[in-house]
């Protein structure tokens, strides 16, 4: 009997150590996202409606800083857009909302599925309708 609780016992620790080593290589990579992104300002290089609509020059003179507490802001001329963000590991994508934000800061209120990154860029696209936007940023 006694062995019999030590072997159940066991299994039920032993099977959680995966879900424990997943749960702790998801938060790692999670923090070396938050790192990476928010280390330094963004510029939008690269916008498209729709796919095929740019609306690249609409976002001219914007700086982006993310920050480590998920919120995040725009500044162009002196005036700043606050919003926040989220990150998703298991489907590679950032979810930004900027709640009192105009055009063109509106257009970026969307889940970002992430197709492309490296330390300085990024492309996404978001679903859109039955299409997607794309955006890419890059590091100033």
């Amino acid at each position: 009997m006694k062995n019999a609780i030590i072997l159940t016992a066991s299994l039920v620790f032993l099977s959680t150590i995966p879900f424990s080593c997943k749960k702790t290589i998801q938060q790692q990579e999670e923090n070396y996202i938050v790192s990476l992104v928010t280390n330094g300002t963004w510029r939008i290089t690269g916008y498209y409606d729709h796919q095929t609509i740019n609306l690249t020059d609409s976002f001219a003179g914007y700086a982006f800083q993310f920050n480590a507490n998920n919120t995040l802001y725009g500044t162009r001329f002196g005036q700043q857009t606050n919003g926040t963000y989220s990150v998703d590991i298991p489907t590679k994508s950032i979810t930004t909302n900027f709640p009192s934000a105009s055009y063109p800061i509106t257009l970026l209120n969307h889940t970002w599925i992430i197709t492309d990154s490296y330390t300085d860029s990024v492309a996404a696209k978001a679903i859109v309708d039955t299409s997607f936007n794309i955006l890419n940023l890059h590091k100033n």
